[in-house]
């Protein structure tokens, strides 16, 4: 983040309703925004791309209109959007609220991002298209498992951190290790280190939506198949048709399986299980993100009086 946002920040208190996908985020947050005066910020890393509107269930038109929403639509599919990135983005955003004399209430479910909003980054340079690309081919010639092996023998604690088949993952932290000379895991170490010694990061109020185990999954079941009746294959075809996917946006959820589905490597029958299989696995690390946090309020947003329970959370 550069000097001029981390400024624009300064003083910012972070209001969230943060949740595994399919929670009700959206639903709850809209009438939360309403009644705090709010303009919702997006804390999502694939709603910044054009044309992902229906797998990333991105808020409608009327939703829009209903409750100004920023941080989506800003990048096309194939350029690539990273943290770094966001953070400089929301500092405008804010900077703009502020003028306006507006509130700005964050809504999403990427926990890197919003670790990065409460904390900010650990100091790594950004990607490098070059080294990015020959790590790239060597997967291709080598195979995933060659550069992970690399990377367990250079970085023990991230190698047991990444899947194998995380190939995106794994090159960037042998990026990270040619770039700097240090492993990324040392470099976490010491980010994490600096942050406790120094504070708890920005202040916050932070409600989490829990449904219960079997509505959430409902939830994805129920949703995925909606998705696909609303055409999402379409839409994924027509993003091939018109640029394709960048390596950030290729990994959305769903997106994957649809296009392995349009090269005739997965039926249409099994694409609905298959999705529906990969959310639930989705939601599980989205959780596992969350524990980077013990002062998240959580609620079911079911229960009664879920949105007073929220705004008790929220508006002190």
């Amino acid at each position: 983040m550069n000097a001029a946002a981390h400024d624009l920040l300064d003083g910012l208190r972070v209001d969230a309703v943060v949740g595994p996908t399919a929670a009700g985020k959206t639903a709850l947050s809209l009438e939360l925004a309403e009644r705090l005066g709010a303009e919702i910020v997006s804390l999502d890393s694939m709603l910044v791309y054009r044309g992902l509107d229906i797998g990333t269930a991105k808020p409608s038109a009327l939703e829009r209109a209903r409750v100004p929403h920023h941080l989506i639509d800003l990048v096309d599919p194939p350029e690539r959007y990273d943290v770094q990135r966001y953070l400089d983005d929301v500092a405008q955003v804010v900077g703009d609220l502020r003028q306006r004399g507006r509130r700005a209430f964050f809504v999403g479910g990427t926990g890197f991002y919003l670790k990065a909003l409460c904390h900010g980054l650990f100091d790594v340079p950004r990607p490098d298209p070059q080294l990015r690309a020959a790590l790239a081919a060597r997967a291709e010639t080598e195979g995933a498992a060659t550069l992970h092996g690399e990377l367990a023998r250079l970085d023990p604690p991230s190698a047991a951190r990444i899947h194998p088949n995380d190939t995106r993952r794994v090159q960037r932290a042998l990026e990270v290790i040619e770039q700097t000379g240090t492993p990324l895991s040392q470099l976490q170490r010491q980010w994490r280190d600096e942050q406790g010694a120094r504070s708890d990061g920005r202040p916050r109020r932070l409600v989490g939506l829990q449904p219960a185990p079997e509505v959430l999954e409902r939830r994805i079941v129920d949703r995925t198949r909606k998705m696909l009746a609303a055409g999402w294959i379409e839409e994924v075809r027509a993003i091939l048709a018109s640029g394709g996917f960048g390596e950030t946006s290729g990994q959305a959820l769903g997106y994957p399986q649809i296009q392995a589905h349009l090269r005739g490597e997965l039926a249409r029958e099994d694409l609905e299980p298959e999705i529906a299989v990969r959310t639930r696995q989705f939601a599980r690390r989205q959780r596992t993100w969350y524990r980077h946090f013990d002062d998240i309020v959580w609620l079911d947003p079911d229960a009664p009086h879920a949105l007073e329970r929220a705004l008790a959370v929220i508006e002190p």
